[in-house]
Order: structure tokens, then C-alpha cells, then sequence
């Protein structure tokens, strides 16, 4: 819960007719090591150290293929292993009320975004919508933000070119319509956090307003994806005292837990309309990654799941289950289930994206190259400690 109050609750042209460019744009497809390979065969041919007077190969000065690092082969055949990856997507969801008296987080699931809206999209890659908001003093925030901020992002004039900027704009221009439709002072009272997850090829894009927290696992370790907008987060305390607010006893203007919020219109001296900005920002920090075949899957929670979970553990919480039936949607069921039985005091939501069809193999431990032991000597010398002696 976020609001303090009496109870703590509420572009490079190709020239078709130029071979050079062509044969350029042949070898750029090839594996490094092959580029290698091209260059000094091309090297071979146009070097005349290489060719002895009676017309044969001087073996003492030539190239062999061994000087070829094998090292680097390998490296270069991983590397095309991960970024040759794509992502294939499974998604379940589950919340529950907890032990508060009314149910203010919401979600929202969509497998093709632009489908979704209608939005004629010339790729061969649907874009993956995800996202969790969590509402306080009211969910009327938290609701219109789940079900309009997905269609401004489509409906902007740059999407899906210019993604980062589109949500990010989105962002602002959904708080400043949910301003706007307010027609009662309960709807007006309300705010909600926000994150979103976006997956468009082997891309994801989150972006955060808020507590929410998104995590990654990247073969088994956790890879925190989102910032908390608390108070104590010294970046977000230079920021609201820059534009005039103030900390106290961990509060924004001792009103609010957290310090970027969409909605708390009625908070006087948080928001300001036009170009000039409040302590209280709508504007999301974003976070762009390339996936590759170590990555398993994100968790989006909203800050219930986080008071209760550490970021590794609820990774390692995921893996097991998955491992355990490879359910996604069992998997959210039974880790907010967990938090519940953890005694977690908030609202829950969690959303799990996998990108695998197959559970998340087994992490292999890597044992120690030298084994530890204890000399016969340093032995007795212990021995002898211990018995007084020393």
C-alpha cells in the first residue's frame, strides 16, 4: 500500500549492381571465423612472399589453418548460439486479495499487441504486451490505466519504430487522460503503479513507474529489471527535492510510499499540468535487453509478492516449479499461494513470461579445481591447540 494515512492502508543503400557490395554483404553473413578464414586466403593470393621461384607454396612463410585460434572458434560459435535464439512465449497469471479489505491490483495479458487494437503491423513478430498495477486509495486508477495505457501506445504515431519513446510518452499521456475523465471525487482520489514488460523479437522492454518489480532469470541467477520508486532511493530523493517536494518519515510530502505513481490528482503540490513538472512523476524508467537462450523467464510482481519474496528466491521458487510440472499459470497460483502462507500483508499479483517451451534445466555447480584440506602437520597443530597444549 502506498498512501499513508489514519490506518496505513488507504540505413545503408545496397547498389544492385556493384559485385563488390554484394560480395561484401555474402561475407558479412558468414561466421567470424570464416570472415578470418576469407582474409587471409585473400591475403594468400595477393602476397607474392608467398609463392617460392619454382612456382610452388613456401610452406616456411604461409598461413597454416592452425594459426586459426580454436579458442576464439568457440567463443564466436557460442556467441551465434545465444544471439541465434528466439524466444518461445508461454504466460500465466494469478492474484488474490490477501489480507486487505479491498482488491486494488490488476494486470493485464496480450500475446499480439497491435492485434489486439486492430493495428495492421508489417512484421513477422507479434509484439507481447505484459503489465501489473497496483492501486491505492482506490482502484479506478489502477483500472483505467490496465485498459487505456496498452491502446495509446499502439494509437502513437511512432509506434513500433521508436518503442522506447512511444511508451514512455504513453505513460504520460494515459495519467494526464485519466485526469481529465475523472466525473467523481472517488475516482479522482486514486493512483496506481505501473509496470510493463514488452517482448518484440528477441527484445524486451520494461518499464516501470513505481514498487512493482520485474526479475529475470538468466540461467538460474536472478537479474533485477526494474527499480523500486521508493522515498529512500536517493536518485528518486535528489530528483523530488529538485522540483520542491520533500521526505518525511519515508513519505513524499509525507503523503505517499512511493515517488512515481499515475493518477493522485488530489494530492495538492505532487502533479503540475503543462511543462512543468511535480515531486510525484508519471514518467517511467525503461530498461531494454536482448535475450538470449540463457534467459528462462521474467516475473512481474506487484509489491505484495516483493515484501515477502527476495529476488533469487523467487526465481529459485519459479525454476522449482517448473521443473516440478512446467505449468506456468500453476506456477503464479502457487507462488502467491506461498505468499500468502509467508503471511504477506498486501494485495498479490504475479505474471510469469516464459521463454521456453521446455522447464528450466538443472544449474550445474562447478566444483573446485583444487581440493581444500588440512596438512598432517597444520593437523596436529590444531589438535594440539585444542587440547590446551599449544
Amino acid at each position: 500500500m502506498c498512501v499513508k494515512d489514519a490506518e496505513q492502508e488507504m540505413e545503408n543503400p545496397v547498389d544492385n549492381n556493384s559485385n563488390s557490395n554484394n560480395n561484401t554483404n555474402r561475407m558479412q553473413s558468414w561466421p567470424l571465423h570464416c570472415d578470418l578464414l576469407q582474409t587471409r586466403m585473400e591475403n594468400f593470393d595477393q602476397d607474392s612472399s608467398l609463392i617460392s621461384s619454382s612456382g610452388g607454396i613456401g610452406v616456411a612463410n604461409s598461413y597454416p589453418l592452425e594459426s586459426i585460434c580454436e579458442d576464439r572458434v568457440v567463443t564466436e560459435r557460442k556467441q551465434n548460439l545465444l544471439t541465434d535464439f528466439f524466444p518461445n512465449l508461454r504466460s500465466g497469471e494469478w492474484s488474490d486479495i490477501g489480507s486487505r479489505r479491498y482488491m486494488e491490483d490488476t494486470h493485464v495479458c496480450i500475446s499480439d499487441l497491435a492485434d489486439k487494437f486492430g493495428y495492421n503491423l508489417l512484421s513477422e513478430h507479434a509484439i507481447s504486451f505484459y503489465g501489473v498495477f497496483d492501486g491505492h486509495g482506490g482502484k479506478s486508477a489502477a483500472h483505467f490505466v490496465c485498459e487505456h495505457l496498452p491502446r495509446f501506445i499502439v494509437q502513437d504515431a511512432d509506434f513500433p519504430v521508436k518503442l522506447e519513446k512511444v511508451v514512455a510518452r504513453s505513460f504520460i499521456e494515459t495519467d494526464a487522460a485519466f485526469e481529465k475523465s475523472c466525473s467523481h471525487e472517488s475516482a479522482h482520489s486514486s493512483g496506481t503503479t505501473a509496470l510493463t514488460a514488452m517482448i518484440f523479437g528477441r527484445s524486451l522492454l520494461v518499464a516501470n513507474a513505481g514498487d512493482c518489480r520485474a526479475v529475470l532469470s538468466r540461467g538460474g541467477v536472478a537479474k533485477e529489471m526494474s527499480e523500486d520508486h521508493r522515498p529512500c532511493c536517493i536518485k528518486e530523493r535528489t530528483r523530488i527535492e529538485s522540483l520542491g517536494g520533500f521526505i518525511d518519515d519515508g513519505y513524499l510530502n509525507g503523503q505517499l510510499g512511493v515517488t512515481r505513481a499515475l493518477g493522485d490528482w488530489h494530492l495538492e503540490g505532487m502533479k503540475k499540468t503543462g511543462d512543468k513538472s511535480g515531486p510525484l512523476s508519471a514518467e517511467p524508467e525503461l530498461k531494454l535487453v536482448t535475450l538470449t537462450k540463457e534467459d528462462e523467464f521474467l516475473i512481474i510482481g506487484s509489491d505484495g509478492i516483493w515484501d515477502v519474496y527476495s529476488n533469487q528466491n523467487a526465481v529459485d521458487f519459479v525454476r522449482k516449479r517448473l521443473q516440478e510440472h512446467n505449468d506456468v499459470k500453476r506456477c503464479c497460483r502457487e507462488m502467491v499461494g506461498e505468499a500468502i502462507r509467508r503471511e504477506a500483508t498486501d494485495n498479490l499479483t504475479v505474471v510469469i513470461v516464459s521463454f521456453h517451451l521446455e522447464p528450466p534445466p538443472p544449474v550445474v555447480v562447478q566444483r573446485a579445481r583444487f581440493r581444500r584440506s588440512i596438512s598432517a602437520e597444520g593437523l596436529q597443530n590444531l589438535k594440539c591447540f585444542l587440547d590446551g597444549d599449544a
